[in-house]
């Protein structure tokens, strides 16, 4: 639905140019080998069995496939995965799996917006749900990172817990691409919508899972990278029945009282370009920048995200939550200088009216979880600055008392996308693809009772490895200290 913009008095031109080279990196964000993975136990009856017999629940249009392979291994092949929905979200050197056949089904619940262009079907509320042969008795489920459609988890995630045997299923949230503000009737219903589509998907593949395997699942984990991990703490503080716990990968942060994106972007964007220019006021803009939150160490990152991140993302997001910042323009102004008038770059989320942070308050988090739950952040995030983000929300869950249900691990040498491991290969940095992978077979061991993980702590980066052993494995207990801010 498109929404009826608050706070303006005037319709605003719909600006269709905004980038759209753009759309892939825009907050996207982004290990035990899955060779390792116990095999899961056989599914009684021949491949594909019950196939015509599955039924998603409130879906409105669903269809199903028998594939001989459900991991991007073949589903690139066959036609049944999107690879411009993960580009750019994993390091080149991660380990593609396969040898899991299956069922897959793909559909779309009840929505009147059509932003997701998948299979021809210009219709939102989009999904995919994968049912291995030989399954292991759980079910995983995702949302997207960034604004990307469902299949966007698909190397980083999915094929991973498919080799574990785990059924797995995937929303597009909703709303999709740089426009996806546009939908709702109100600020903040667009990210609101997100919510409420996992808790839909989660609730539907439940069900299709207890009539493919004839039992309900005996596990049900939520998991996603950036505003997918932002969805599993959702999930966990406002749904903990549906699911045994998740793993939190750099989760976007909202809280109405800050810090959000909206704090630290604007800063970020007034203070580069003076720091870029060199000269007199240079060393000022550096610690301006670090006073944002972006770590020292991160200013080999600046100039990709200042072109990539920073300035898109700022002005969508705050396009999603305040439309009336800029009047009737939509998502402002590109790449303007302090001064230009409404431009983003002066933008000061703490003097704009209540009812911005009314929007907020609407997809705010609350720490206040109800599960297990492990979450994992780069200390090299230059998009969603660790100290702004993960570091704030461990201790929102300290303090609304739940942390012994949290695990939180400070990646050394992390960045928000694992490709930029390949474009930096001399940044130090690392993947946090086999880290996620590490903390899921963590949470995993977590909910059996046989032990409980390593304490939260800050990850060191390992010296000396190659690339292909950096991009596969990451254990969690060696650490640097344990060092996780109070």
């Amino acid at each position: 639905m498109r929404r009826r913009p608050a706070f303006r008095s005037s319709p605003r031109p719909r600006r269709r140019g905004v980038q759209a080279a753009l759309a892939v990196a825009a907050l996207a964000l982004t290990t035990v080998p899955a060779a390792q993975a116990a095999p899961a136990p056989a599914v009684p009856g021949a491949h594909c069995a019950r196939q015509a017999q599955l039924r998603v629940p409130g879906a409105e249009h669903q269809r199903s496939a028998c594939l001989d392979e459900l991991t991007t291994a073949g589903t690139v092949a066959s036609g049944h995965t999107d690879p411009a929905d993960w580009a750019g979200l994993t390091p080149k050197d991660l380990a593609v799996p396969g040898g899991v056949p299956g069922i897959q089904i793909d559909g779309y619940f009840p929505d009147t917006s059509a932003t997701n262009t998948n299979h021809g079907r210009q219709h939102d509320a989009q999904f995919v749900i994968r049912l291995p042969d030989r399954w292991n008795g759980g079910l995983v489920v995702a949302g997207t990172p960034g604004n990307r459609e469902q299949y966007a988890n698909d190397r980083a995630i999915a094929d991973w817990v498919l080799a574990r045997g785990y059924a797995y299923a995937a929303t597009d949230k909703g709303n999709t691409g740089l426009a996806f503000h546009r939908d709702g009737k109100a600020p903040g219903d667009a990210i609101a919508e997100w919510n409420d589509r996992v808790t839909q998907l989660t609730r539907a593949a439940r069900a299709v899972v207890a009539q493919r395997y004839h039992r309900p699942p005996a596990r049900t984990l939520a998991t996603g990278m950036s505003n997918g991990g932002y969805l599993v703490r959702w999930q966990l503080e406002n749904h903990p029945e549906l699911y045994d716990g998740g793993v939190d990968w750099e989760g976007t942060l909202w809280r109405s009282d800050g810090p959000t994106l909206l704090d630290f972007l604007p800063k970020a964007m007034r203070a580069y370009p003076v720091y870029a220019a060199g000269g007199a006021g240079a060393e000022e803009a550096r610690r301006e920048l670090h006073a944002a939150g972006f770590p020292a160490g991160s200013e080999f990152l600046w100039p990709y995200h200042h072109k990539v991140y920073w300035d898109l993302t700022q002005r969508v997001y705050r396009e999603e939550l305040d439309p009336g910042f800029d009047g009737p323009t939509e998502a402002g102004t590109p790449y303007c200088l302090p001064g230009t008038p409404a431009c983003d770059a002066d933008y000061d989320y703490a003097a704009r009216p209540a009812e911005v942070r009314q929007a907020v308050r609407k997809i705010a988090l609350t720490g206040r979880i109800g599960k297990p739950l492990i979450t994992l952040h780069g200390t090299l995030d230059a998009l969603l600055p660790i100290g702004r983000d993960s570091d704030v929300y461990a201790r929102m869950v300290r303090e609304a008392g739940r942390g012994a249900l949290h695990r939180y691990y400070r990646i050394e040498g992390g960045t928000h996308t694992d490709s930029l491991v390949d474009v930096f290969p001399d940044g130090g940095l690392r993947p946090l693809a086999p880290c996620h992978r590490t903390a899921f077979t963590a949470l995993e061991g977590w909910l059996a009772g046989g032990h409980r993980p390593p304490a939260s702590r800050t990850v060191a980066r390992p010296v000396g490895q190659d690339a292909v052993t950096l991009a596969n494995e990451c254990p969690l207990a060696p650490a640097k200290a344990a060092d996780v801010p109070s």
